[in-house]
């Protein structure tokens, strides 16, 4: 199969009639082989039943329902697991990301041997003030931070050679930054292609300001795992050990000025040093548990469910 469309939606009835015809009409005009994967993120509207009467029609189309609203990745991750197509194409189910972009994806993947190619809405129909704004410092604070040179890490529209897919994990609120888990997967050949930007034709926008805190925050967690995820002891250990040593010197002073100097008379409890000392040999041991601890989860079994499906269609 040429093409997988993986598209993650919530409470989306309205548009997901003429987002399918859409793309079966880019997809019938360039003969490509494709599915169509919707995932049903615990709508609470008619979403599922319109899926449902989409593959009656069209045995391309293919659903996945949540039993509940689980977030974007764990949609993401579902879609990946059950995709089949040469390229993974992932797209809002809002109407604003345009299914004409599909072709030049999908042969930047399988021409230009990219691994992944990210759009770039370059021109929004989105608000300055709530979206645009901080859309462009959260950008620019996650190329800083990753090292991957993209202008629009939050943009739907991607396209991914199969194998990155299947060999990246999507969880959390991690979806934002599939480029960054490619990359730290060993997946180094990141294009990035201007895309249309569409203004909303149907419902409201499912995020809001606080996405962009959770992102920054996500930002921070991922910085963390792609440096020291495999090796937590190299942190937290090499922090415990400074700690306690310096705890150490400042115990090592006290005891021996007590011993043989003794010039103040003053009790050990009465001086400062005594509770530097006590602080940071604490804080060490601390840290450097938190990284043997750290090396004991790694190293046991991980539970693999982070959604649960309640109905699926055609797989």
């Amino acid at each position: 199969m040429d093409i997988s469309v993986v598209i993650p939606l919530l409470n989306e009835q309205d548009s997901l009639t003429e987002l399918h015809d859409w793309i079966a009409k880019v997809m019938q005009s360039n003969s490509f082989s494709y599915e169509i994967i919707f995932i049903d993120d615990g709508s609470t509207d008619d979403s599922w039943a319109t899926i449902m009467a989409l593959s009656k029609k069209d045995e391309s189309v293919k659903g996945i329902r949540f039993i509940k609203n689980f977030g974007k990745s764990q949609a993401l991750h579902a879609g990946f697991a059950k995709a089949e197509g040469v390229v993974i194409i992932t797209m809002d189910a809002d109407l604003q990301d345009n299914p004409e972009e599909i072709p030049e994806l999908y042969n930047m993947i399988v021409v230009d041997k990219f691994d992944l190619v990210s759009g770039w809405k370059k021109k929004r129909y989105d608000s300055v003030i709530s979206k645009n704004l901080p859309s462009k410092l959260f950008n620019w604070a996650a190329r800083r931070t990753s090292g991957v040179k993209l202008n629009d890490f939050n943009c739907g529209l991607k396209a991914y050679n199969i194998n990155v897919v299947k060999n990246i994990d999507v969880n959390g609120e991690m979806h934002r930054y599939i480029p960054v888990l490619a990359k730290n997967a060993g997946f180094t050949k990141i294009g990035e292609k201007v895309v249309k930007h569409q203004a909303r034709k149907y419902g409201e926008t499912k995020f809001g300001m606080d996405r962009f805190v959770n992102g920054f925050l996500d930002l921070i967690t991922i910085w963390f795992l792609s440096r020291f995820g495999k090796r937590p002891m190299h942190l937290f250990g090499a922090l415990g050990v400074i700690m306690f040593a310096i705890g150490f010197v400042f115990a090592v002073y006290l005891g021996l000025d007590k011993l043989f100097l003794n010039t103040n008379g003053r009790l050990i409890t009465e001086r400062p040093q005594f509770y530097i000392a006590l602080t940071t040999m604490v804080l060490g041991s601390q840290f450097f548990i938190a990284g043997f601890l750290g090396e004991l989860i790694l190293r046991s079994k991980r539970d693999s469910s982070r959604y649960l499906i309640k109905q699926e269609l055609n797989f």
